[in-house]
């Protein structure tokens, strides 16, 4: 019976910041095509060409690798991965890159909270406490007390969804370790494709050259970043991980501005603050956690 490899943080932290070199690539381009093209067409062309690099990736090896020790955990994984990229792609329409980046920062504090349920963790009191600074961060950015519910804040609760199901998905992709990462990325990039392959009859508007290049760009970005990902996952625990997405949003914050002219307002520093602020406190009260095991 294979072993879950070896853990090695080191690893695990250099392929989660080259993930998110990959990820913010892919939000660009979602929000720019989304631009010209449907929800439906974009979130496709993110799955369906995922598929094409995992494949190609697979080689040889693809008879084998499409063989899963836990295919009901594999199916669970991808449900929540489209899941989190419908309610993202949705919301970034409306949404400033940074803001977007900014509320996906939720995603380790639901880590924290959902990882009592579902891995049977015991977070102590610093950390709750951690937990509800963050989310009082997350209110300062989405802001519930404004008198309308405009666009940008309808796609900012649809981002926050996107970051409760992104949650759940890393935390099920530490429980398939024992799959090899390219069997992880089939599965999701595979079921992906085919549901959005099925709904595409509602929304497809026929692509220019420049455009295929875009749609195939998105596709290629979203399956190496989520291979990468699956790799950090496992060589160390989300928990060490995680915290090295908070530099993303220095990377965010300038395509944004580059492309769009976006620029975060002081509310959006202020929540972004006591988000990465919460976040990094829960990283290391989880390292005191594991020296005093």
């Amino acid at each position: 019976m294979a072993q879950a490899p070896r853990e090695n943080k080191t690893r695990g932290i250099l392929w989660m910041l080259l993930t998110l070199l990959f990820f913010i690539s892919l939000d660009t381009l979602m929000k720019y095509l989304m631009q010209s093209y449907p929800l439906i067409q974009v979130t496709w062309a993110r799955f369906f060409f995922a598929t094409i690099i995992a494949i190609g990736l697979a080689g040889k090896r693809l008879p084998t690798l499409v063989i899963s020790r836990a295919p009901k955990l594999q199916l669970v994984r991808s449900v929540l991965l489209m899941s989190t990229t419908g309610l993202f792609n949705a919301g970034i329409r409306t949404t400033a890159l940074a803001t977007a980046t900014t509320v996906m920062f939720t995603s380790p504090l639901l880590v924290t909270v959902l990882s009592v349920p579902l891995l049977g963790e015991k977070v102590g009191l610093r950390r709750w406490i951690g937990v509800a600074v963050g989310f009082l961060g997350a209110m300062i950015v989405v802001r519930p007390w404004q008198s309308e519910l405009t666009a940008t804040g309808t796609g900012v609760l649809l981002i926050f969804c996107s970051a409760f199901f992104n949650a759940t998905y890393q935390i099920t992709t530490r429980k398939v370790r024992l799959d090899e990462p390219l069997t992880s990325l089939l599965y999701t990039a595979a079921a992906g494709a085919i549901v959005t392959s099925l709904m595409l009859p509602w929304g497809w508007i026929w692509p220019s050259p420049l455009g295929w290049i875009e749609l195939m760009g998105a596709g290629v970005a979203g399956g190496v970043g989520h291979f990468c990902l699956i790799k950090a996952m496992t060589y160390a625990p989300a928990s060490v991980v995680a915290p090295f997405s908070y530099t993303s949003l220095i990377w965010a914050t300038i395509l944004g501005f580059l492309i769009w002219g976006d620029f975060p307002d002081l509310w959006t520093w202020m929540g972004a603050a006591l988000i990465i602020g919460s976040g990094l406190y829960i990283f290391h009260r989880e390292g005191v956690r594991r020296e005093n095991r």
